[in-house]
């Protein structure tokens, strides 16, 4: 993936988001949403631990974006996140209108890591983006950062088993 070097630090963040969810007891993914011009407008990290499933950074980023920005505004922005969007956060991220998505760690990778670790397979089938919301422009994943993703998932998977 040819991916701009402007674009890392977004990255290291949704990376450093996870690392805060992993010490608050949840799950490590991290996500931050960007408008065109670069701004951050928003960020969030996983908060499952609640017993809310449904509290993934983004599907959070898309109600957040939904209520705050114009349709122009969202299919302009991006997202950044530490791991591929499961289903539920791709379909909201494509009913919303958000635009392009840039991720660590693949959903692909992060099954085989959880298979290794022998953590049971999620109740929701994994699929890429593209199989859910084909009309989203996806990049990934992102080597530079895949090894830090992968060592949060481990600690945190290591310490519940």
């Amino acid at each position: 993936m040819a991916l701009r070097e402007a674009e890392l630090p977004y990255l290291r963040r949704c990376v450093e988001l996870a690392a805060e969810a992993l010490e608050a007891g949840d799950e490590p993914f991290g996500s931050v949403l960007v408008g065109a011009d670069g701004a951050v407008l928003a960020e969030d990290h996983n908060r499952v631990a609640s017993g809310d499933r449904t509290r993934h950074p983004e599907f959070e980023l898309a109600r957040w974006s939904a209520a705050r920005l114009t349709p122009e505004e969202r299919a302009a922005a991006t997202v950044y996140t530490s791991g591929e969007h499961c289903p539920m956060c791709a379909a909201a991220h494509a009913w919303v209108g958000l635009g392009r998505i840039v991720y660590v760690a693949s959903s692909e990778q992060l099954s085989q890591w959880l298979t290794e670790l022998g953590v049971p397979a999620p109740p929701v089938r994994t699929l890429p983006v593209h199989e859910v919301a084909p009309g989203v422009a996806v990049e990934g994943p992102v080597p530079e950062l895949v090894e830090e993703v992968r060592a949060l998932h481990r600690r945190f998977h290591l310490r519940s088993i």
